[in-house]
């Protein structure tokens, strides 16, 4: 049937050629004759008067005969880029060059030159755009018109990649150094450990060096507590104690040929005894004393004397603490031991792994038969062991997630019409989704990778990326005509929506490889977005060829009228009347006579979502009773993101990570509620030669060591002579010699002789080239906070001091805030999104799509980083990781709606606020309900880890919604860009009369075919 002859307006074919087909052709149209005719240079040149030329006549729109004020007709003046070659402008007058009215008049013209070369430069730069734009979509039309010619291939290649490189999983290695993951690779903490240990090896000092969960080499600690907050320290637990410690020393690791106790791996003291903590000590002499009922024995906190008259630091011994006057132990709710162990070759480190396994089921053990006390043990293996378990506890939830996933996305898919229902796209959408994954996983393997707990975010990554990217060529397949052939109809699918997805999908690689760059200095954080980078890439190359050879043979099914999910033939409608109704429930189906009286009717308008946003949301949103209410809205949310951003906390407390019914985080709690009142140990260094035993020297060590608990050979040394009556600012050599010949041959200070390096001059002068004291700050509250301010504090007046000195301890490799920046990652990612909007700007056809774009991203992430702190989430390395994602998500889902609504013309802004809804609306839709469920059982995941996760993703994909639907469709409608039409005076002389006959392209767009001046 013929098509009938409708009027194009001129000023739709100069914006793409393209208009809706409810657009209205009016019979003439206003042409201005620049092409872009703005009012100030119709107002001065009046065009409206002079007769009108033939087209082929006009330069190029570009010289229009004006008629001036005598009359006549003169030829307007060419910009110069225009003129012919050769032709130039006849020089005025010589005598007439100083007057005023000559100057005016030249600088009238070269004003006029400069207006017109910026127009010719927008004008040049539009045309590139489109150029750009429309070549790229017609790649992508030859793209998808290749892949539905071969689907076999394109459909099988992927799945065998995914296959080969899946058998890699043999290679499957764990990562079990965390401190390799989450302390910075390089930071000033490691500088200093290397200087610390080739002073005095850490290995030998560690159990001086005290730190909660991140104590170097092999050990097992456990704390003791009671039930009935009890007094650790009488009688009873005392000998408890004690028994568990007789338990702990008599532990057996068996190897061919020999057993091995914790007498043959633990740390030796001078005396060649093993080193057990001095409460074990303090203990015995309490036993001792009540057995010989001795009254006057009394323990001090935090230092206490021994019997041997030592003294020694126990404030990370004993927990829960009352005293008397004067320090005075009157009773602690918890004790806690600890047992170091030697790991100096891969034997000694075998019995030693073997031994804490050996620990933990020796306390486990002695709690059964002591119901009356509760016990917390750790090893070293403790952290990376909990660390795993996330990955092990989540399988359950992961597989839920999947099957819920899968149901979804069926349905999302579905309609009532069984031929035009797509159940089973679903299905391949999130097994491209999966594919993708496989393959990233397989390649890890292969390159050496090793995995770790982090990468469970990595398939929801991928799953919110290639979800959204399945939907939306499902959503332009639905737009396609029914009578085209497959591969044509594909071929739009591949135009209509590739482009955007590409560069959505580069944004994602751009984003995220700067995160895997050596600028990121978390190896956890890398190796993430390294391996995100690899999932997103073949999940974008999947769902060229594998979705859209899937997409291809539904077509066919469709084209056949076979039955979605059985794939069998629908019988007409007067053959379905004869059937039972559960039979004609099922095989529901329009056929193409149906809709052939009328030619607008879409098929697939009968979809849910598709009813939902057409005929109810797009017209509430856009109500002008609604509108105050979103707006009102907004102003809380950016209000409380506000509040919530204002308290944003960093935090690198590595127990966040770990799943919660572990022994790591039983061990945190306890650590926390008992022996959280000081700070670790932190070792001292002077590591160079001063002069000790000058009084000056003497009083800057005491000044910078003032308010610390202090174990110190120093200060020990100067109360020593003190005692002795003997000054303290001797000479070099007598202060020497009395330090090494008297103080550290005395049995109460002889353990100092470890603190100390001497050397011999050649002289046989003795000289103290380094030294060190051990430090412990009184904590008020549980967080770390204060120990990062001290650690600032130490290094800055380490700068500043005359003594050289550094700080450490072990704990600082992984809370040094000058090098774990976590939020470095986001930044050079914030970055890296802004450049590419900014480059992206040819490759679309407007650039206020990226001018949107920014501001979107930018209100999106700040409500996801304010909501997330008031969620109790803080800043770390999984939170930034998240909020990376939280960018090329917003731009997923965003992209597409705000490039709808910038490059419509004619219309209002509502107009095109609920066409963009109805276009795009459903996609979204269907993405978002789908992602959500898939989160959903990720909230009952018992890991920190897991937690952290489902809080972050749910709240990007939650206000990323939130923007699509109700922000973006408010603020655009009285936002720009404008679409009124600009009013032009219409004259005989300025009309136009453009008679055309309209075609319906692939993608449902008239355009012209055929063009007629009157």
């Amino acid at each position: 049937m013929k098509k009938p002859r409708r009027k194009l307006p001129l000023n739709s074919l100069a914006s793409g050629g393209t208009t809706t087909s409810s657009s209205v052709c009016f019979e003439t149209a206003s042409f201005s004759p620049w092409g872009f005719w703005t009012e100030e240079e119709s107002d001065n040149e009046a065009p409206g008067n002079s007769p009108r030329q033939p087209p082929g006549r006009r330069r190029a729109a570009l010289a229009p005969a004006v008629r001036g004020e005598a009359g006549g007709e003169r030829e307007a003046e060419l910009p110069a880029p225009f003129r012919p070659e050769g032709q130039l402008l006849p020089p005025p007058p010589p005598a007439c060059l100083g007057s005023p009215m000559v100057l005016s008049g030249l600088w009238q013209s070269l004003r006029s030159r400069r207006a017109r070369l910026a127009l010719l430069r927008c004008f040049c730069t539009r045309m590139l755009r489109q150029v750009l734009h429309r070549g790229l979509r017609t790649s992508f039309a030859r793209l998808g018109h290749f892949i539905a010619s071969h689907p076999v291939f394109f459909a099988s290649a992927p799945v065998l990649i995914s296959i080969l490189l899946g058998a890699s999983f043999s290679r499957y290695q764990i990562e079990e150094s965390v401190e390799h993951l989450l302390a910075p690779k390089h930071s000033l903490a490691k500088i200093e450990r290397n200087l610390v240990n080739s002073l005095f090896p850490v290995n030998r000092s560690k159990h001086r060096l005290y730190s909660d969960l991140h104590t170097p080499g092999r050990y097992g600690r456990v704390i003791i507590t009671s039930f009935v907050k009890a007094n650790m320290l009488d009688q009873h637990h005392t000998e408890l104690i004690l028994k568990l410690h007789s338990a702990v020393t008599r532990i057996q690791v068996q190897r061919p040929g020999f057993n091995y106790t914790f007498a043959h791996i633990c740390i030796l003291n001078n005396d060649k005894s093993c080193i057990v903590d001095d409460i074990v000590h303090v203990l015995k002499e309490l036993k001792a004393a009540r057995s010989s009922n001795q009254t006057n024995f009394a323990i001090t906190y935090p230092i206490t004397h021994l019997k041997d008259g030592r003294e020694v630091y126990n404030g990370h011994q004993l927990g829960g603490i009352t005293v008397h006057s004067k320090d005075r132990v009157k009773s602690a709710e918890a004790v806690q031991l600890t047992y170091y162990l030697q790991a100096i070759n891969s034997l000694n480190d075998m019995v030693a792994e073997k031994w804490e396994s050996n620990f933990c089921d020796t306390v486990k053990l002695f709690q059964k038969s002591n119901q009356n006390v509760t016990m917390y043990p750790l090893t070293s293996s403790s952290l990376q062991e909990d660390f795993q378990e996330t990955s092990r506890v989540s399988e359950r939830y992961l597989m839920t997630s999947l099957v819920l996933v899968v149901t979804l996305a069926m349905l999302c898919c579905s309609m009532q019409d069984c031929v035009r229902s797509k159940p089973w796209l679903g299905l391949l959408g999130l097994l491209t989704v999966s594919l993708a994954t496989l393959t990233a996983a397989g390649i890890i393997n292969l390159t050496g990778g090793k995995y770790n707990s982090t990468f469970l975010g990595i398939p929801f990554i991928v799953l919110g990326h290639g979800l959204y990217g399945t939907f939306e060529m499902l959503s332009s397949w639905r737009k396609t005509r029914e009578d085209q052939h497959v591969k044509e109809r594909t071929a739009a699918v591949f135009a209509d929506s590739m482009l955007s997805f590409s560069l959505t999908t580069a944004m994602y690689l751009v984003t995220f490889g700067i995160g895997a760059s050596p600028f990121t200095n978390i190896e956890a954080a890398r190796l993430f977005c390294c391996n995100s980078c690899i999932a997103i890439f073949f999940n974008y190359l999947y769902v060229l060829s594998f979705y859209g050879s899937s997409l291809v043979f539904t077509g066919y099914i469709e084209n056949n009228y076979q039955h979605s999910i059985f794939c069998r033939k629908v019988p007409k409608p007067d053959v379905l009347q004869e059937k039972p109704a559960w039979y004609r429930f099922l095989l529901t189906a329009k056929f193409s006579e149906d809709t052939a009286e009328s030619e607008e009717t879409n098929s697939y308008e009968s979809h849910l979502l598709v009813c939902f946003l057409k005929r109810y949301y797009c017209d509430w949103i856009t109500n002008t009773y609604v509108k105050p209410f979103v707006v009102l809205f907004y102003l809380i949310y950016i209000s409380f993101a506000l509040m919530g951003y204002l308290q944003v906390n960093e935090e690198s407390d590595i127990s966040n990570i770990v799943a919660t019914a572990t022994r790591t985080m039983e061990y945190t709690a306890a650590q926390q509620k008992y022996f959280s009142n000081y700070s670790p140990v932190i070792g001292f260094y002077i590591y160079e030669s001063i002069e000790y035993w000058n009084m000056t020297v003497q009083d800057d060590m005491l000044e910078y060591t003032k308010g610390f608990v202090r174990i110190s050979w120093f200060e020990s040394y100067l109360n020593y002579l003190r005692k002795l009556n003997i000054s303290t600012g001797l000479p070099k050599k007598n202060f020497t010699d009395m330090l090494r010949n008297s103080f550290l041959k005395a049995p109460p200070f002889a353990h100092f002789s470890e603190d100390i390096i001497f050397s011999k001059k050649y002289n046989n002068e003795v000289d103290i080239v380094a030294s060190r004291m051990f430090l412990v700050a009184k904590t008020m509250d549980t967080k770390r906070e204060e120990l990062y301010h001290l650690l600032e504090t130490l290094r800055k007046l380490s700068l500043k001091s005359k003594v050289k000195f550094i700080v450490f301890n072990p704990s600082f490799v992984y809370m040094d805030r000058y090098a774990s920046y976590v939020g470095a990652p986001l930044q050079n990612s914030c970055i890296s999104a802004l450049f590419l909007l900014f480059f992206s700007a040819f490759l679309v056809a407007d650039s206020l799509i990226n001018v949107w774009l920014t501001l979107t991203v930018a209100s999106v992430e700040f409500g996801v980083i304010g909501f997330m702190t008031l969620w109790k989430v803080e800043l770390d390395c999984i939170s930034v990781l998240c909020l990376i994602y939280g960018i090329n998500y917003t731009v997923d889902n965003c992209a597409p709606l705000l490039s709808t609504f910038v490059l419509g013309k004619d219309f209002t802004r509502t107009k095109w606020v609920k066409n963009a809804l109805e276009v795009h609306g459903v996609a979204i839709l269907q993405s978002y309900l789908c992602y959500i469920v898939g989160l959903i059982p990720l909230a009952a995941v018992p890991s920190n880890l897991t937690r952290t996760l489902f809080r972050c993703l749910f709240l990007i994909a939650l206000v990323t919604f939130f923007h699509c639907f109700a922000i973006l469709p408010v603020i655009l409608t009285f936002l720009p860009p404008s679409k009124k039409k600009r009013k032009e005076k219409k004259t005989p002389e300025n009309r136009e009369e453009i008679e055309c006959v309209e075609m319906v392209d692939m993608d449902s767009t008239r355009v012209v075919d055929q063009i007629t001046t009157v």
